[in-house]
């Protein structure tokens, strides 16, 4: 009776198969549906009419947005490996009997790692450049425009990119390792070759976040003083919002009057000039104005200061809790996330130049659940994953900072889709490089899975040092620079008044 009831050793492996590939569709689908609906909110709706001509295109579109949307879900799913695999490790290490976790095992997690890693690399040198092909393509020139003809010059062009990346794949190969023959690297293409082109591109992944996330850390305290309203004195808010009504009454008589004439612009300047950043035109420019255009810009400065005056009303109105506590909280929320990060990278870099820290090259065996990996249990390991979670938050915002990259932000319902390829290729990039920097910066002693752990120069000691310090510099320089700033300018300006 006991041999019945004991399952078979076959069986059971069958099951937990089955079990694992349904969790990875489930999640799979999951993300799909967010990137999807992220996609969509931010891509511009091209007006193409529906007809015989435009069919191709529209083919093209849908399937560029389905490449788009797939890549977008595997950097999602990248950023999030290491809090998933973070929170399995605590959840199993308390739990490690109960029966309701147990599908929650290492193969699982493992198996996630290795997917994450294998789609990062057809979405990086596959679906994206494909799309990003496939919408600018047009057939050879002698053939007839149409579908299967933009797909033959996709491919070829596709498949010229490859052929170039793959030479200059193995010259690079070469100068770190022994020379090789071309039949070795087509015969060990996915094995080492393919690995390795994908550790240089998170080496420039993590590079790329090293610019980003401190940029990232000090624009997060703009974001939120712009978002939010800042503690300020009843009698401050009143004056302001007095001074701004005459401004009105003001502008609306000036704007009467040009409505009539077209030609005159009274004085007095207006009493709020210079002190409010959002005003397009100075008032030398304005004065110089006439007929539709001085109409035009007084009916601008107008708004601006009708919005300027719904902004004091709200912050007039909203509870003492709200203007005391709530913004306060987040700033310091903010500040002591920051210093804790810069102060864990520091600890970081200490250990590994004294020797005590190993270089996070994966060289043992971990299996999940054993013990927690943080030395304050539970708490330690949340802590990891919200500094993590915030990490990704400022890199991604310090991104779309960046002088350069900046011109390519997405705008809801405004990215064309070109824009859309790039966006996702840098989410991608950064994402993918997420768990390394983690992992370098000493922010979590998670090993890393899969492939990830086989990338080499993550033994380098002056590599991974030389991160450690760049970042706890950088970091440091840009949040002395965000709060002295203010003073540094009042300090300068008084010095040219003297």
């Amino acid at each position: 009776m006991d041999d019945v009831d004991e399952p078979d050793e076959r069986e059971e492996l069958f099951y937990n198969n089955v079990r694992e590939k349904i969790i990875f569709l489930l999640l799979f689908v999951l993300l799909l549906a967010l990137s999807y609906a992220i996609i969509n909110q931010y891509r511009k709706r091209d007006n193409i009419a529906v007809s015989v001509q435009d069919e191709d295109d529209i083919t093209v579109y849908k399937y560029s947005l389905l490449l788009c949307t797939i890549a977008l879900a595997v950097a999602v799913g990248a950023a999030l490996l290491l809090p998933i695999s973070i929170a399995s490790n605590e959840v199993l290490s308390l739990y490690p009997s109960s029966y309701y976790v147990q599908w929650l095992n290492h193969s699982l997690i493992h198996g996630l790692w290795s997917l994450v890693f294998l789609f990062s690399n057809l979405s990086l040198f596959v679906f994206l450049p494909f799309a990003f092909l496939f919408i600018e393509s047009e057939g050879f020139p002698g053939h007839r425009k149409c579908l299967k003809a933009r797909v033959y010059e996709t491919c070829t062009v596709l498949l010229l990119l490859s052929i170039f990346v793959l030479v200059l794949t193995y010259l690079l190969y070469t100068i770190f390792y022994t020379e090789q023959s071309l039949f070795y690297m087509l015969f060990n293409l996915w094995n080492n070759y393919l690995p390795f082109l994908y550790s240089c591109i998170s080496f420039i992944g993590v590079l790329m976040l090293l610019i980003c996330t401190p940029v990232g850390f000090a624009t997060l305290f703009t974001i939120l003083s712009r978002f939010m309203i800042k503690p300020q004195l009843q009698k401050t808010t009143d004056e302001e919002i007095s001074i701004l009504r005459l401004e009105v009454d003001c502008l609306t008589r000036r704007l009467d009057q040009v409505t009539v004439n077209g030609l005159t612009y009274m004085s007095p300047e207006p009493m709020l000039e210079g002190k409010n950043q959002n005003i397009t035109r100075n008032e030398k420019e304005l004065w110089t104005l006439q007929n539709g255009q001085l109409k035009r810009g007084l009916t601008d400065r107008l708004s601006i200061y009708h919005e300027r005056l719904d902004v004091l009303e709200k912050q007039r109105k909203i509870s003492v809790f709200r203007k005391l506590f709530l913004y306060p909280t987040f700033m310091l929320l903010l500040l002591a996330l920051t210093v804790v990060t810069v102060l864990l990278v520091v600890q970081n870099l200490l250990l590994i130049l004294v020797g005590i820290k190993a270089l996070p090259l994966n060289t043992r065996q971990f299996t999940l659940g054993v013990s927690s990996l943080s030395k304050l249990g539970p708490f330690g390991a949340g802590l990891e994953i919200v500094i993590i979670l915030y990490m990704l938050v400022a890199s991604s915002v310090g991104l779309y900072s960046l002088p350069v990259v900046s011109t390519y932000r997405p705008h809801i319902k405004q990215t064309p889709l070109t824009h859309i390829v790039g966006n996702c290729t840098l989410l991608l990039i950064l994402s993918s490089a997420l768990p390394l920097l983690s992992r370098i910066l000493g922010i979590t002693d998670f090993d890393l899975l899969a492939d990830y752990g086989r990338i080499e120069w993550l033994g380098n000691f002056t590599i991974v040092a030389l991160y450690n310090f760049v970042f706890a510099s950088a970091a440091t320089l840009c949040l002395f620079n965000k709060f002295t700033s203010a003073v540094r300018k009042e300090l300068l300006s008084r010095k040219l008044l003297l």
